[in-house]
């Protein structure tokens, strides 16, 4: 029987056992896919808060460290031992601070700019108009028959329609008829971050004796270099993004109020906010915010603030974003947009947001690939000694 199990015929026979095994194993998971892709939605859904939570936990985890620095340097043990929870305990009472001042103040005043937006439509629509009949005087080659106003309106209606029923109107309805849920989700995303964040330490000891334990010496250490330049980079673009859209955001503001804009505020706010998507996020900010002024005060006062705009738009892009981000993200403008548009067709708005950091890795890794092979080439190295009595 022992001879058995060690022949040579058996042991030809097992790669094809093996493959066998993995053909049974894919037939049962094509022919069921409709079974786990369920089972799996089901837990993506049952997870999710937890994923949020620890994205949270991952954004606020810069002011929290910030905050703990301080804890510290305090000449007090109780403080130094407990730094971590307090720095927790703190960030998140400035946070409910911040929140209280936006609902008093920021929050009361952009509700009033919407629905004095709201308010106005009907004299949006009569500008509108006026602006087609004015294009249609010019006698233009492209609109020799002059402008049909009725189509031009009934394709935004259509659009309008479109846009709120199969989006807005069910996103409302779905929210109202699940708000308990949404509740209990919200509760989970902020307990798992707040824990998230007490247990950042920890949580990074037990992923590195994971990856130390089921991968050699150099895998391991490549993999820590990789990831603290991925950690870096992410943590380089929060923060470039988020005092570049507040100086960017309060900027506007000064020069929207400037112009007499009654939405100064809220234009503001929208442009700080979509300042996060790369690259395109201030140029869709900047017109959308040029084309209200359009419709609230008129064409000249639109053309002389967007002339403004775009100063202001080239100070950020070539002063002062370069020098918050310090060439931490040296990538050409058609490799940003490149990598943004994979990200937002795979990942949506989220996908936007991570593609700049992680396309930074994948440049280094390829330019370290290139510097070595360019290396080997310049110095190869010494052919094997071939022992010739062996």
């Amino acid at each position: 029987m022992q001879k058995f199990f060690k022949s040579r015929l058996l042991r030809s026979m097992v790669p094809y056992f093996l493959l066998g095994v993995l053909l049974i194993i894919a037939f049962r998971v094509i022919t069921g896919i409709g079974f786990f892709a369920e089972h799996l939605g089901h837990f993506w859904g049952v997870v999710t808060p937890f994923f949020i939570g620890g994205v949270i936990a991952y954004i606020l985890n810069l002011p929290c460290s910030a905050i703990q620095r301080i804890y510290q340097r305090a000449n007090h043990k109780f403080l130094q031992k407990r730094s971590r929870g307090l720095s927790v305990l703190s960030l998140f009472i400035i946070i409910i601070a911040l929140l209280v001042l936006a609902f008093n103040f920021v929050i009361p005043t952009v509700l009033d700019s919407i629905e004095t937006f709201i308010e106005e439509i009907e004299n949006y629509e009569e500008t509108f108009r006026d602006w087609i009949a004015t294009v249609d005087s010019w006698n233009l080659p492209f609109f020799e028959d002059g402008i049909d106003e009725e189509l031009v309106f009934a394709m935004l209606s259509d659009f309008i329609v479109t846009l709120d029923t199969e989006g807005v109107a069910i996103s409302v309805m779905a929210g109202f008829g699940a708000t308990a849920r949404a509740l209990f989700n919200s509760i989970l995303i902020i307990i798992s971050s707040i824990y998230f964040l007490i247990d950042k330490d920890n949580l990074k000891g037990f992923l590195k004796n994971a990856i130390s334990a089921l991968s050699s010496s150099k895998t391991n250490d490549t993999v820590l270099k990789y990831s603290r330049k991925l950690n870096h980079n992410f943590h380089m673009y929060i923060y470039t993004q988020t005092i570049d859209g507040i100086i960017l955001g309060s900027l506007m503001t000064v020069l929207l109020i400037l112009f007499g804009s009654p939405h100064a505020l809220l234009l503001g706010l929208i442009l700080g906010f979509v300042n996060y998507i790369p690259y395109f996020g201030s140029i869709f900010g900047t017109i959308f915010a040029i084309v209200v002024v359009a419709f609230t005060q008129g064409i000249p006062t639109a053309a002389v603030a967007g002339i403004f705009m775009f100063i202001l738009q080239q100070v950020d892009g070539n002063f002062i974003q370069p020098k918050l981000m310090g060439g931490s993200f040296s990538l050409s403008p058609l490799l940003v947009i490149i990598s943004v548009t994979i990200g937002m067709a795979y990942g949506g708005i989220l996908g936007m947001l991570v593609a700049i950091p992680i396309v930074a890795i994948l440049k280094d890794l390829v330019d370290e690939y290139i510097a070595y092979r360019e290396e080997l080439k310049r110095n190869p190295p010494p052919p094997p000694v071939v022992d010739p009595y062996a």
